[in-house]
């Protein structure tokens, strides 16, 4: 015998309900009506009885409780013979239906297109506005950046194309980037892969396009497709600036072939290690080029040669009392920074300085605050082989290597340890002049493995990401959903928390340099305030946004992170002005120049572990005075 079902009333009214849904429309109409009926009827009849005016007679009640139902339900509630009422009650149908229907259709329209709109399928209808074709977690700092590039603007705008839900990438982008200024960010939903999806963002009358590399092992090849479906779009060269990005270098002259004469492809591997080892030898550098490279700070602008003109370029490093004087932007677009200082500017070049904005690069000759006095001519220094440490290892190690043999002198020596000794990923000696090079097997968050290692010996530390591709007990557990630079992050921050623990037991700082991916790990690094950073993400979103926003900057940018042109150094300020003596800064250029080099700012060893500035300064007023001591640095443009 079967149970029957112990459920509550609501519970039997509800399962009721959904079968009679599941009847479909037909059902649904003639239980609507005998629900009206049963509704509107009864409250008809009590109001016709309780109403004095009324008709006495029954029939005379009746008649108006038909009038109150059909006023009531929009069916005419005529009265008359019984074929007149019928026919009204025929002609009101089908007027209520033809309005229903009308209705309808108009609602669905306003929906369709209303979702159609909430969908991004629209064009957007710009000009001059800059175009962001993809999505990964660069768009935050790019779009970040281009805020702050368009704050003294009127009107803005900034373009997204993804293939990503337009409400979500607009929450996305409302929550990670809170004062947006007077820039609107339009997103649109699309294949960045398709010309025809392309123009829903106008690339055609866009001043810059920017195309970012997803995420993913295809990232580079996403990329080519893109600015091949780009050339499509818009065939015609025009006056968009083009900037692309990606992560191999193998990929790179793919890419530039795809972008075309004047599309601009940056290497993220290339860039990062060369920053890299710059920085590794020469701690601090890391903070001059965040400095540079952000648009809240300092950074690099061109302006007319004016009377300047026919004069020798060093004679107009101390023509700018607030700004700093690094190079020439000739006619043709090429870039010369630090040039001879003998070298004549040409009437139709224009003069790349550092400044606080576009419009504070005033002239004002300060060649009279130079104190001759305190200049001293620098001591010979005799190049020493440097011990480097390398922990880790990935597809950009090589390259590491490689600008490593550039730098430093003969016998140098780099000690690579890494999960995998292998053979150092195809990085011979046969390509290396100055370095030796000696790989060790060995897990860089293992302590035991660090400890052998006698870190605080070394000249210098390189941490780089390297993805375990074996769980084992001292990696931090992730989700599974985390991408390999993120699983990458971890074991850095777990290798950063073991290295704080030796140069604590050592009482010793360890020269650090670290790379990252994600900015936000970054923040949670065990190491010191003011530590040498190099976060590949946020780096390349920032360097896209500078060039898109002036071009020549990417010639710039090419000799800046060259080994043979010139590049930023950190130098003993002592070499330049005698220690100990207050200065005008304008003096400090001076004896740089002396020496072909442009000074551009100095750095405070007691203040290097204090923020925001960590004892750095970059540009200040020529004449402001300040007293150089031992130990401090002087930040120049110089060939070596």
């Amino acid at each position: 015998m079967a149970q029957e079902h112990t459920t509550s009333l609501r519970l039997r009214l509800r399962y009721r309900f959904d079968n009679l849904v599941a009847g479909g429309t037909a059902a649904l109409i003639g239980w609507l009506a005998v629900a009206c009926l049963v509704v509107v009827v009864p409250a008809s009849a009590v109001l016709v009885w309780a109403d004095r005016s009324t008709p006495t007679t029954l029939s005379g009640r009746l008649t108006a409780v038909w009038v109150s139902v059909g006023q009531t339900l929009k069916i005419g509630g005529a009265v008359g013979s019984p074929l007149y009422v019928l026919a009204s009650v025929a002609l009101a149908l089908v007027g209520l239906l033809f309005v229903s229907a009308l209705v309808s259709l108009i609602t669905t329209g306003i929906n369709r297109r209303i979702m159609s709109l909430r969908l991004g399928h629209s064009t957007v209808l710009e000009a001059g506005h800059t175009v962001v074709l993809g999505w990964s977690d660069q768009i935050f700092p790019v779009a970040g950046e281009l805020v702050a590039a368009n704050a003294n603007q009127r009107r803005s705008a900034i373009a997204v194309l993804a293939p990503k839900d337009k409400v979500e990438m607009e929450d996305e982008l409302s929550t990670r980037i809170d004062d947006r200024g007077r820039t609107r960010i339009i997103c649109r939903n699309g294949s960045t892969t398709d010309p025809t999806e392309l123009v829903r963002v106008s690339p055609r009358t866009a001043k810059a396009v920017l195309v970012l590399p997803p995420d993913g092992e295809a990232g580079d090849a996403h990329v080519v497709k893109t600015l091949l479906a780009l050339n499509a779009a818009v065939p015609e060269a025009g006056d968009a600036v083009v900037v692309a990005a990606v992560r191999d270098t193998r990929n790179h002259v793919t890419a530039r072939l795809a972008a075309g004469p004047g599309g601009h492809v940056l290497c993220v591997d290339d860039i990062i290690a060369r920053l890299l080892v710059q920085t590794a030898r020469q701690p601090g550098l890391s903070l001059v080029y965040q400095e540079l490279l952000d648009f809240a700070g300092d950074e690099f602008y061109t302006v007319p040669a004016g009377d300047l003109a026919g004069r020798a370029f060093g004679e107009a490093l101390l023509s700018f009392a607030t700004s700093c004087v690094v190079g020439l932007l000739h006619a043709d677009g090429g870039v010369a920074l630090n040039p001879d200082p003998g070298a004549t500017i040409g009437a139709s070049d224009r003069i790349i300085v550092i400044s606080q904005d576009d419009d504070t690069a005033v002239r004002a000759d300060v060649a009279s605050c130079v104190d001759e006095d305190a200049i001293v001519t620098a001591r010979p220094r005799i190049p020493r082989a440097e011990r480097l440490l390398l922990l880790g290892w990935n597809r950009r190690a090589p390259y590491i290597v490689d600008q490593l043999d550039q730098y430093v002198s003969p016998g140098s020596v780099l000690d690579v340890v890494a999960l995998d000794e292998g053979d150092g990923g195809g990085c011979t000696a046969a390509t290396r002049r100055r370095l030796e090079v000696a790989f060790h097997g060995g897990d860089i968050t293992d302590p035991r493995v660090l400890a052998k290692l006698d870190v605080p010996s070394y000249d210098s530390v390189i941490v780089i990401g390297e993805a375990d591709p074996v769980a084992t007990a001292t990696t931090v557990s992730a989700p599974p959903t985390d991408t390999e630079e993120s699983l990458a992050d971890n074991r850095t921050l777990v290798t950063l928390l073991h290295l704080r623990a030796i140069a604590e037991a050592a009482q010793r700082e360890l020269i650090l340099t670290t790379e990252m991916s994600d900015d936000g790990n970054r923040l949670l690094a065990p190491a010191r305030e003011g530590a040498d950073f190099i976060v590949s993400g946020r780096l390349i979103s920032v360097l896209m946004t500078q060039i898109s926003e002036s071009r020549y900057l990417a010639d710039v940018f090419e000799e800046l992170f060259d080994a043979e042109g010139s590049e930023f150094h950190l130098k003993p300020a002592a070499d330049y002005v005698r220690a100990g003596h207050e200065v005008s800064f304008g003096t400090l250029v001076e004896s740089a120049r002396r020496r072909r080099e442009c000074a551009v700012g100095y750095r405070l060893r007691a203040q290097t572990a204090t923020g925001p500035a960590y004892g750095l300064r970059i540009n200040p007023d020529k004449r402001e005075r300040v007293r150089l001591c031992e130990g401090d640095w002087l930040i120049v443009l110089a060939e070596s």
